[in-house]
């Protein structure tokens, strides 16, 4: 079982990672600080996506909590933000990890008593390979900016046959953007950096070319969700130990210098 302590300070392959973009956010950490908005990304052409970050800071809501129950064995929270759902399957006494590249989203997710560290989730990670469940909520399939090369790399996390459920945009959309996290609609402005929106038909057609077999998809409270299920085979994967995973990322504080995945 690896702990954070034993990885290799290299860098996993993938497109390149917007954890120095994030990292240094100003108005993302002060907006996770006051526990609301009005938060957006902004698009280069100057369209506006609201971000929810009242709803990140609260607890879980209803629909949330579905896609807990939906959850099996260790659970890797991928852009966790302020830990909501971290904290809340620590609660329940599941085995979870929550990775974010801002150090306001981690800070915030360890005074909840939930496991986070501050890493990308194109670095290396604990237990690669040997997870049961990852969640990409609140739109984190956008992470990159290239929604297959996170597939593929998920697949890679998760154990053969591992679950992992994507909140989808709620409407037909696949495109590549840059973006910055803005504050208000013409406040301060962080670093450009590569995301991505996608619907839950064009998921499916990603999905599908990067090894995934549908395993469900629902949407409840105008929010949409895609199950999708690893068909990668690993014969040489242990069974996850993921008691040791608590234990040794509940000590560790995100340092300034320490690897930084996103929100």
């Amino acid at each position: 079982m690896s702990t954070a302590h034993e990885i290799a300070p290299r860098r996993a392959a993938g497109p390149p990672p917007t954890a120095p973009a994030w990292a240094a956010d100003e108005p993302y950490a002060a907006a996770l600080r006051a526990g609301r908005g009005p938060l957006f990304l902004r698009r280069t052409d100057g369209w506006l996506l609201p971000l929810e970050v009242e709803r990140w800071c609260a607890e879980p809501d209803p629909v949330d909590l579905e896609v807990l129950d939906r959850c099996e064995g260790a659970v890797l929270d991928v852009g966790c933000g302020p830990g909501r759902l971290v904290a809340a399957l620590a609660a329940r006494g599941r085995p979870v990890l929550g990775i974010d590249v801002s150090e306001a989203a981690v800070g915030h997710t360890l005074r909840l008593g939930g496991p986070a560290l501050r890493r990308s989730v194109f670095e290396p990670l604990p237990d690669e390979g040997r997870w049961d469940t990852a969640l990409l909520m609140d739109g984190n399939v956008g992470i990159g900016g290239d929604p297959r090369a996170l597939l593929r790399r998920l697949a890679r996390l998760l154990r053969p046959g591992g679950l992992l459920i994507i909140e989808t945009a709620p409407v037909d959309v696949d495109e590549r953007v840059h973006v910055q996290v803005v504050h208000g609609a013409g406040g301060g402005a962080g670093s450009p950096f590569p995301w991505a929106r996608v619907g839950t038909g064009a998921l499916l057609r990603h999905a599908g070319r990067a090894g995934w077999r549908g395993a469900g998809q629902w949407s409840a409270d105008g929010r949409c969700f895609v199950a999708l299920r690893s068909r990668r085979t690993n014969t040489s994967a242990e069974p996850p130990k993921s008691t040791a995973v608590i234990s040794s990322q509940r000590v560790r504080k995100p340092s300034a210098g320490s690897a930084v995945a996103s929100r």
